[in-house]
């Protein structure tokens, strides 16, 4: 028999998990559904403290903590308080906070995470359609969402504000991990994070930390009762999918580019590297903007991977200086210093002498391509094409912290004549393909000039991963339009 203690998100409680904890006590288990207090002064450390009483007054050694949302900062702040007690954390449709974070940062409704900032007032629960700001409604009956209405109540501010405090015990603990497809990513996703994105993500792979998804949105309890008891049966006896943990060296270190082009002539000046070709005259420039977000402490930074020193030689080679850059998108809430240090770049490669500032390309890549919603926006007279190669286009579920003016899908109405170059991956990730297929359509209704050229065996990363010469044709046909629109 196993003690489940079951740890809903904002605005809900112990009724949440009404046909869950059914469920599973038909199956035999013992089962705590809680109702945080919901005081106004109440915060995050009192959450914690009454998880903490909880748990002692279960007489079984250890019980498995479950958080929803919102549920995982107590959650984790009791496992890291009684680590002793605690047979597995489990995590449904609920991020991954770590020592300092506030659940305000992963409030996905902008507006209450702007009000939030600058107000303590308890924070209202959320009606009707206006659920979906806080997650997807995916398979939630009318009952449901009448139910959502009807019991919800307002949530206190310091829930969200007051940071969680970690040692780094419930970090140790073996963890589970629900991922709600219709809501946010699959275990593909993941595994691209463990494989490609920052440091911290390593933490994700190995044998002490199993996956299961849902095909429902961000409520799977009410949606998706039946499967959501069976899984958290299975994850408490240890079952579940689990990712093979990368060697020492990071995705893209030791990897080499697809392609093997000259070395140039490389120049330095802050964050940005200059590519030069062999030239009397000033010549078209191409920046590339790498994805992420990218932890700031890792070595190489992009600029100095394999990827880009491939590609800004590349460019040398075929006349245009490729230009490489290390921007600060380091979480999905730093799009808009990313964003900067683009601007600022760009603003540097055209002023060098070497470059004709009339004709340069901006080249972006995976989450990069968020960043190129500014100049789809509004194209400048010398912005001659933008490339983008398995690009992501629009936030995918689960990405709702990014800033609202990164939405390249909604900014292609203001392309006007403004070529774009796609590069679309056959196997991509199936939550990036679909903002791909997101911004085609928004072409096809304004009337956008989009080249799309695809890789039907194409991995996302593909320069590195698939050296075929598929692969290898893309980035030389990617090259290719970019510099005969750079020329024109």
């Amino acid at each position: 028999m196993t003690e489940f203690v079951l740890v809903g998100g904002p605005f809900t409680g112990g009724w949440m998990w009404e046909e869950v904890a059914g469920r599973l006590r038909e199956a035999g288990e013992r089962v705590w559904p809680v109702t945080l207090d919901g005081a106004p002064d109440a915060g995050l450390s009192t959450h914690i403290a009454e998880l903490s009483r909880i748990v002692d007054r279960i007489e079984a050694p250890r019980v498995v903590l479950v958080g929803h949302d919102y549920g995982i900062h107590p959650v984790l702040g009791a496992a890291d308080r009684r680590p002793e007690r605690i047979a597995r954390v489990v995590h449904v449709a609920a991020g991954l906070p770590r020592d300092g974070d506030t659940a305000r940062q992963l409030v996905r409704d902008e507006t209450v995470r702007t009000r939030l900032a600058h107000d303590d007032a308890p924070v209202r629960p959320p009606q009707g359609r206006a659920w979906e700001r806080w997650g997807s409604t995916a398979g939630l009956s009318a009952e449901a969402l009448d139910r959502l209405d009807r019991l919800a109540v307002p949530q206190p501010a310091a829930s969200f504000t007051e940071p969680l405090r970690l040692t780094g015990a419930a970090q140790r603990l073996p963890a589970t991990a629900v991922l709600c497809t219709a809501d946010g990513p699959g275990i593909d996703t993941v595994e691209m994070l463990v494989r490609s994105g920052p440091p911290q993500f390593r933490e994700l792979a190995g044998p002490r930390v199993s996956y299961f998804e849902l095909p429902t949105g961000h409520w799977p309890m009410l949606s998706r009762p039946d499967e959501l008891a069976e899984v958290l049966i299975k994850a408490a006896a240890g079952e579940g999918h689990r990712i093979a943990a990368p060697d020492d060296d990071p995705a893209g270190h030791r990897e080499t580019f697809l392609l093997d082009p000259p070395e140039a002539p490389r120049e330095r000046v802050g964050r940005l590297d200059l590519h030069l070709p062999r030239a009397d005259r000033p010549r078209p420039a191409v920046l590339f903007v790498h994805g992420g977000p990218v932890d700031p402490t890792h070595r190489p930074t992009p600029r100095d991977t394999p990827f880009f020193l491939g590609y800004g030689r590349y460019a040398a080679s075929r006349g245009v200086v490729g230009a490489t850059l290390d921007h600060r998108l380091h979480a999905l809430t730093d799009y808009a210093k990313a964003a900067e240090d683009v601007a600022e770049a760009v603003d540097r490669v055209r002023a060098d002498p070497r470059v004709d500032p009339g004709r340069i390309a901006l080249w972006f890549f995976s989450a990069g391509g968020l960043l190129a919603a500014d100049w789809l926006a509004a194209p400048p007279p010398w912005l001659r094409c933008l490339a983008l190669t398995y690009p992501v286009l629009a936030p995918p579920p689960g990405w709702e912290t990014v800033d609202t003016r990164f939405r390249p899908v909604a900014a292609l109405r203001g392309a006007g004549r403004l070529n774009t170059v796609l590069t679309r991956a056959g196997r991509e990730h199936p939550s990036f393909a679909a903002t791909v297929g997101q911004f085609l359509d928004a072409a096809t209704e304004c009337g956008a000039t989009v080249e799309v050229l695809d890789v039907p065996h194409g991995r996302h990363g593909f320069e590195l991963l698939d050296h075929s010469e598929e692969s290898r044709a893309a980035v030389e046909r990617a090259m290719t339009a970019v510099t005969r629109l750079l020329d024109t």
